[in-house]
């Protein structure tokens, strides 16, 4: 019986790179120059700190981050900027959460349209990921474009495919 996983995932090394070419352009950018601006990036948390002067320089670093991330084909959805932050002194942070995984009302909802299309396939939720198995390849293809059309509020990737 063919199969597949619906999953949220973010390549981390794709990140680090995104993250890394943030910090290169903060060191070349006239706007930048001299000021106390820092890019972290915490994989095991899952979170890129940003620090910097003002709000100015902070929507900066916001826009080049979402570039370079776009450029690494990572899909921007998966970022969730939190709020703008004092930090000490005069600077202001910023977290920035890459979500990974599909959290278990985003899976409601995909089970839900899946069943609300009455398509002839089984979907069952197995922790942060879908499962989506049926009789025929076909089925499975309308599902996977039907999910690619819905506005979930997160990136979607459809693996492991099996016969």
């Amino acid at each position: 019986m063919p199969s597949f996983d619906v999953v949220s995932r973010v390549d981390m090394q794709e990140m680090e790179n995104a993250v890394y070419q943030v910090k290169k352009e903060v060191e070349t950018r006239f706007d930048f120059r001299g000021s106390k601006t820092q890019v972290e990036l915490d994989a095991k948390e899952g979170k890129v700190r940003l620090l910097t002067e003002d709000d100015m320089k902070l929507r900066g670093l916001r826009d080049m981050l979402l570039s370079k991330v776009v450029k690494r084909s990572i899909d921007p959805e998966a970022l969730d900027f939190g709020k703008p932050e004092k930090a000490g002194g005069d600077m202001i942070r910023q977290e920035v959460a890459i979500t990974t995984g599909i959290d278990i009302d985003t899976a409601r909802k995909v089970v839900k349209l899946i069943k609300d299309k009455k398509m002839k396939v089984q979907v069952a939720i197995q922790g942060d990921e879908v499962r989506v198995s049926g009789k025929k390849r076909d089925d499975l293809q309308d599902v996977i474009g039907m999910l690619k059309e819905a506005d979930l509020g997160m990136p979607l990737q459809f693996v492991n495919y099996r016969e």
